[in-house]
């Protein structure tokens, strides 16, 4: 079966436009195609992004050859480590091209974190080679090293072996789980910086639940977000059939099965990459995992029947996101998506449940979570789905669904315009009716006049016009 994967990749790479363009340039040197674009071959998924290593002495040279030839343009990425990027003319291919450790192949490739990762394919040979039988450990869906020590070199390769397991949903050798178990400290020596790219990468895959749960059977996760510790106190109870851990880690299961099974337009919204590189819907899943980090500050056990509650949890949740994402290096735009996501997160599940919802409350919902009404609603629908008990009914559940799937369709329906609409009156139509100059009583009436717009109670200029009367006769 290896000889099959074997072929499949040398047939790829040997009709790749790119790699076909820069092959001259490289005849009779020892040049080696290595990386991620080799494993993402495997998966059935193309990449843009092809690392080379060669000699040292010629990686810089090589690098401008391949530039002037090919009208592409050079970058020096990293001068000390001779390592060089060459853009292709069309802006989006690109190659990086390093120089080997210590001018030694088999040392390079040891150093690599993972089997799977180690694969490299001599461009001059035209053959791949397997000198950690990375092609097996794919196949067994197995994420192995060449050697532990790269673990010691590079602590965060903890975090990305994780960050793997939830892109594959590959099982992780007992070698790498067991140098975690006992070393998971050293993540406190890298970067936050370095660690916010793989832990987002992590919450990017399909997997990210089963990758949390791994991490957290090491105590990594506890190491990387401490506030794990504070959630895992809080036991299941009649509202919650999992202990709250468990019950962030399967919101986050849900999410991504909402997603895969939400219509085109919905998943389109989620795919968004606003927030920086990685669309929402792994932002989103951050935010689910942390959506109840406010309940262990709020937890109180009645006495009488034994419910237990969490009043305020919400904000409180969202308050306490901010410095836990500041210290992982999340952007404000970042951290105010998942602050929003956790402040709300009650928000669609009791406007559905009202028995007075209409039209006008699920614009107004509308207007308060725009741009964000799809996330908050999957993120409602995901939490629902993770919490079941002696007080919650299949029946309540199903009804909960529904009516959440009633709410996203009318939200989806409304005009974009809707979400900020123009004011009805201007600030000088009012001082034209109030006769008032320019001073914070002429802002109170702009504002209140614009509030019952966005409510809903004023809906032509006629009725504006009436809203600014009334107000001012009243005071």
């Amino acid at each position: 079966m290896t000889e099959n994967l074997s072929q499949f990749i040398k047939s790829k790479i040997e009709n790749d436009e790119f790699i076909t363009l820069i092959k001259p340039f490289v005849k009779d040197i020892d040049c080696y195609l290595v990386g991620g674009y080799l494993r993402d071959l495997l998966c059935g998924q193309s990449s843009c992004d092809r690392d080379l290593i060669v000699k040292t002495d010629i990686a810089e040279s090589l690098a401008r050859k391949i530039a002037d030839k090919t009208d592409s343009h050079f970058v020096v990425l990293d001068e000390q480590n001779r390592i060089y990027r060459v853009v292709m003319s069309d802006k989006t291919n690109y190659f990086d091209i390093s120089a080997m450790l210590e001018d030694d192949f088999e040392k390079d490739i040891k150093r690599r974190d993972l089997t799977i990762n180690a694969l490299a394919f001599d461009l001059n040979k035209s053959e791949l080679v397997d000198l950690y039988n990375g092609l097996s450990d794919f196949q067994n869906g197995i994420l192995q090293t060449p050697d532990i020590k790269n673990f010691s070199d590079d602590p965060l390769r903890m975090l990305r072996a994780y960050r793997f397991c939830a892109k594959y949903n590959f099982a992780v050798s007992n070698e790498i789980e067991n140098f975690i178990k006992h070393n998971k400290s050293l993540i406190g020596k890298i970067a936050k910086e370095r660690i916010n790219t793989e832990l987002m990468k992590l919450f990017e895959g399909r997997y990210s639940d089963i990758a949390l749960k791994k991490a957290d059977n090491t105590g990594l996760l506890s190491e990387i977000l401490p506030v794990v510790d504070e959630i895992r106190k809080i036991p299941p109870n009649t509202h919650h059939h999992l202990n709250l851990l468990e019950h962030s880690i399967e919101t986050v299961r849900q999410i991504q099965r909402n997603y895969e099974n939400s219509e085109e337009k919905v998943q389109k919204l989620l795919q968004n990459t606003e927030l920086g590189t990685y669309p929402r819907i792994a932002f989103l899943k951050l935010a689910g995992f942390m959506h109840d980090i406010g309940k262990p500050e709020t937890w109180t056990i009645e006495e009488e029947t034994g419910r237990h509650r969490f009043i305020m949890h919400d904000e409180v949740g969202s308050k306490k996101a901010v410095p836990i994402l500041q210290n992982l290096k999340f952007s404000k735009k970042q951290i105010n998506y998942i602050q929003k996501m956790i402040k709300f997160h009650i928000y669609p599940s009791s406007l559905v449940w009202s028995e007075e919802v209409g039209s006008k409350a699920r614009l107004k919902f509308y207007r308060k979570t725009y741009p964000y009404f799809a996330d908050l609603i999957t993120l409602a629908q995901s939490d629902r789905l993770s919490a079941m008990g002696h007080k919650v009914t299949v029946d309540m559940i199903v009804k909960n669904l529904s009516d959440l799937s009633v709410l996203l369709e009318e939200c989806l329906n409304f005009d974009e315009a809707e979400a900020d609409p123009k004011p009805l009156l201007d600030g000088k139509e009012i001082m034209k009716i109030t006769k008032l100059p320019q001073s914070k009583e002429l802002g109170d009436f702009v504002k209140s006049l614009y509030s019952a717009q966005l409510e809903g109670n004023v809906k032509t200029k006629e009725d504006a016009v009436k809203f600014i009367e009334n107000m001012l006769k009243e005071k």
